[in-house]
């Protein structure tokens, strides 16, 4: 039997805080129970607080491991190891790896090419083999825009523990970048395309999603199906995106970019979903609608890092402080993408569950993880 106490605890359980302890053992949460007693061999938390561990449902931190420059590759294995501590030292304990499916293999110079079924088989590889810190599954990012999905999609299955295909349509001029002068300046400065370049992008994109788009949406929606994995929307823009997202049998909206989206998305039944960073920047860096500004209008459901695994403990602590309710921020982070996702055994400090935890410290407006536990083992 292994059995750690953390005493002397602020626990955020699932609906209030209690000063307390929490006691783990073989893998589950085995007591919890209020006052600042210490029992032997316990550690003391000081105060600190001592929370689910996050859930992770859309990061693209595993790609920046893999290319940490422009056209500069690291070695899969090493980059997957990486990607996996670094979540665990930001609290992390079940992430969701986001991998394109979708590719353009007509131009090799549009840097678009096949890729996630040998990383998918990489990353479970690694879990399989005991290496890796945190719980992983495989978010499949279906790109409607592209010439290979329908092909690509068809060498996943049940047994590749897909829990969540998005799909993501990145017509030039739809959704995040309806302004086309904003899919320009993102273009040249993080592709160096010049104006040329990009309006063969655009041309090129546009022509693919008149031409396989709908079939595309399709395969996606069925493989979603086939794989037993939750179905999620990208970038909705309009009330009417987010009803076709609804008849596709959506559960959640990943990052609607207006308030009419996440009000349809509501109506719809859709769980919305934003990017921490835009809730800690103040803003989206694409000018679309605030996270701030939606969790004000109670329409705000879960977080994702997106782009900053740091973001989402530092996100669920501001929107504890915006709602003056730190249950119902750690909630967007651990109960809600659990529930989203059909994890049951996890997302929440409640005796019986699963022992993902981690203490925190929190230090003005930031936040320092002091530790984190995975099935009740630290890593």
């Amino acid at each position: 039997m292994t059995e750690t106490i953390l005493a002397n605890a602020t626990l955020v359980l699932p609906a209030e805080t209690l000063r307390g302890q929490i006691r783990l053992r073989d893998g589950i949460v085995a007591d919890i129970a209020g006052g600042a007693q210490l029992p032997a061999g316990a550690i003391d938390c000081g105060g600190d607080l001592v929370l689910p561990g996050l859930i992770e449902l859309h990061t693209d931190n595993l790609e920046r491991h893999l290319q940490p420059r422009p056209r500069a590759y690291w070695p899969h294995q090493a980059a997957i190891i990486a990607h996996d501590a670094e979540l665990a030292a930001m609290g992390i304990t079940t992430v969701f790896d986001a991998l394109r499916v979708g590719s353009i293999v007509s131009d090799p110079e549009a840097n678009y090419g096949e890729y996630a079924r040998e990383l998918a088989s990489e990353i479970m590889g690694l879990r399989a083999q005991g290496v890796l810190r945190i719980s992983h599954f495989l978010h499949l990012r279906a790109e409607i825009c592209s010439e290979t999905l329908v092909d690509e999609m068809a060498r996943f299955g049940p047994e590749d523990r897909v829990g969540i295909v998005s799909l993501m349509d990145h017509t030039p001029g739809e959704r995040q970048f309806r302004d086309l002068s904003k899919l320009r300046d993102y273009y040249t400065g993080r592709f160096a395309m010049t104006d040329a370049m990009f309006e063969i992008h655009v041309a090129q994109m546009t022509a693919l999603r008149d031409r396989l788009g709908e079939r595309h949406e399709r395969t996606a929606v069925a493989e979603a199906r086939r794989y037993g994995a939750t179905l999620a929307s990208h970038d909705d823009t309009t009330a009417a995106q987010v009803a076709v997202s609804a008849a596709h049998g959506v559960h959640f909206a990943e990052f609607p970019t207006t308030e009419e989206a996440a009000r349809a998305c509501r109506d719809h039944g859709i769980l919305v979903m934003m990017g921490a960073p835009n809730l800690v920047r103040g803003g989206s860096h694409s000018g679309n609608v605030a996270a701030a500004a939606l969790a004000d209008e109670g329409l705000l459901d879960i977080l994702s890092s997106d782009y900053v695994p740091s973001s989402l403990l530092t996100g669920a602590l501001m929107l504890g402080d915006q709602w003056g309710d730190l249950a119902r921020g750690v909630a967007t982070v651990t109960q809600a993408p659990a529930r989203a996702t059909g994890l049951a055994d996890r997302g929440r400090l409640q005796v019986g569950a699963r022992a993902d935890v981690i203490r925190v410290a929190r230090i003005g407006a930031a936040a320092a993880v002091r530790g984190t536990w995975v099935q009740g083992r630290r890593v």
